[in-house]
């Protein structure tokens, strides 16, 4: 399942969860088709951006492959602009000039490891995204503003996969319940002695 993050030019962001396969094995700065994460964005075309994955770890363009690695990185993408403190002392200069430190960061291939990606529209569809994405408009209500949730595309393989969970999920209620019962007759025995 992906997190997709689609921004547009003007600086509004959409957010979508999908399983589309489409997007495995894709590069950074590769360009994508609508159709391929949905079927409401058919006329879209996208570059993609950015991905992290799980652990947050960030792709990097200069690193090949799907797998993570160590890079020694300077101010910028995957190092932020100040360094953590180590220890009690206080550091003089937060933001050293010329500091660089070894990351782990991922490749730069889209794999099922990855979670989040980020999207850059190039080509606009028929539809606006805030009229194929109403509910994520803010709603202002007087003085606060309510975020809504993502719109989640499901895929039939995801329905299936939610099917075969269920007997799983009867199975740890029923151990839950036999732990409990154990749990009683030990404490029966323990009173008992």
């Amino acid at each position: 399942m992906f997190k997709i993050n689609i921004s547009e030019k003007s600086g509004k962001t959409f957010h979508l969860e999908t399983e589309a396969e489409a997007l495995l094995e894709k590069s950074l700065h590769d360009k994508i088709q609508g159709k391929d994460i949905s079927p409401d964005l058919v006329d879209y075309e996208f570059e993609i951006t950015g991905t992290s994955d799980n652990a947050g770890f960030t792709s990097m363009e200069n690193v090949d492959g799907i797998g993570l690695k160590k890079v020694l990185l300077t101010y910028g993408k995957a190092m932020k602009k100040r360094p953590r403190k180590e220890g009690k002392k206080k550091l003089s200069n937060k933001k050293p000039k010329g500091l660089r430190l070894r990351k782990t960061v991922r490749g730069k291939i889209i794999s099922p490891a990855i979670v989040q990606i980020n999207l850059k529209v190039l080509k606009e569809g028929n539809k606006k995204l805030s009229e194929i994405f109403p509910e994520q408009n803010k709603k202002e209500i007087g003085q606060t503003t309510i975020e809504t949730k993502p719109k989640v595309v499901e895929t039939p393989k995801v329905e299936e996969k939610i099917e075969e969970q269920k007997p799983a999920e009867e199975k740890i209620e029923e151990v839950k319940e036999k732990q409990k019962i154990q749990r009683k007759l030990k404490r029966k025995n323990n009173y008992n002695q």
